[in-house]
This record gives C-alpha cells, sequence and structure tokens, in this order.
C-alpha cells in the first residue's frame, strides 16, 4: 500500500435524530472501517468547500456551507514505515441538514445509520473511539493523537481538550 501524505482535510459527520450516518472506506488508510465522509482540502480550496465536495463526491449528499458546524481540529501525527511521521490536520463538521439519500460509492460503502449510544467502536479507526462520541454528543475539541504507519494502531493520545470555539478556521 502507498502511503499517503496529506496535510489538511476535512471530515463530515451527518446527523439525524439520535443517529450519525457513517459509511465503510473502501480503500487507502481505514479501508474497511466504518468513518465519516472527507478528504483532502485541494488547492486554492476553503475548508468549507473541501468538505462539501468531498461529501457530494462520497455519498451524493449536497450541504450548504452555512449547515456545516465545526466541531473539532484533530492532528494525526502518522508514524511512516520509514520511522519519520507526517502530520495530516483534520478539520470535523456536524451537518444536520443536506439534500438527497446517500448512496454507496466506489470510496465509500454500505452508507448505514448508528444510533449515536450504539456506534461500531470497534470497527471504526483506532483514534475515532476516542473522540467521535464526544463531537456527537455536543463537545467541540482540539486533539493530536500519534498512530502507527496505515493508522493500524493508535500509539499515543497526545492531546484532547474540550474548547468553546476554535481560533483558527
Amino acid at each position: 500500500m502507498e502511503e499517503k501524505v496529506l496535510f489538511n482535510a476535512t471530515l463530515c459527520l451527518l446527523i439525524k435524530d439520535d443517529s450519525v450516518l457513517l459509511a465503510k472506506k473502501a480503500r487507502k488508510i481505514g479501508a474497511g472501517c466504518w468513518n465519516g465522509y472527507g478528504g483532502g482540502v485541494e488547492e486554492n480550496e476553503t475548508l468549507l468547500d473541501s468538505a462539501i465536495r468531498e461529501l457530494k463526491e462520497e455519498s451524493t449528499l449536497i450541504a450548504k456551507k452555512e449547515d456545516l458546524e465545526k466541531v473539532a481540529i484533530v492532528d494525526f501525527h502518522n508514524m511512516k514505515t520509514d520511522g519519520g511521521i507526517f502530520v495530516c490536520r483534520v478539520h470535523f463538521f456536524l451537518i444536520r441538514n443536506w439534500e438527497g439519500e446517500p448512496k454507496e460509492t466506489e470510496e465509500m460503502l454500505n452508507p448505514t445509520f448508528f444510533k449515536i449510544n450504539n456506534l461500531p467502536l470497534d470497527e471504526m479507526m483506532p483514534a475515532d473511539r476516542k473522540f467521535i462520541p464526544l463531537l456527537l454528543n455536543g463537545k467541540k475539541i482540539i486533539a493530536k493523537f500519534t498512530h502507527s504507519p496505515f493508522q493500524k494502531e493508535l500509539l499515543e493520545t497526545n492531546l484532547l481538550k474540550e474548547v468553546e470555539n476554535f481560533s483558527e478556521e
């Protein structure tokens, strides 16, 4: 598997009533894990534009900027197989209003709503198990995690702090 080096990314968690929409990643880091929708921020693209584009590409759903609520900034320190580390900063958004019905795509399989109090934690990426439940229960966080190559194992929780808002966007 080729190691991806991605420095800025977005991820959307769609909330309906007391459930969240997750899908199984089909490829790349996290393949086979339940996850929200997102990916890399392209050159000259804002965080909100990236989140909306990735959501549409991975689920066919359409959201508007004003419907995105920023709930986390997470720095993933990812160890590479050569021993080096690259950091990927992921901006997490909750979305409660969107258009369309979620569809399976090449990247995201089996879109499924899970009760917020009954998440498939054992089938989510290692760090996600620690903070996604917090986000879904109304918390805003800043976090930093260190992973083994390909994010197979969580090596360390370096920071997990609740915040009122975010100083940088």
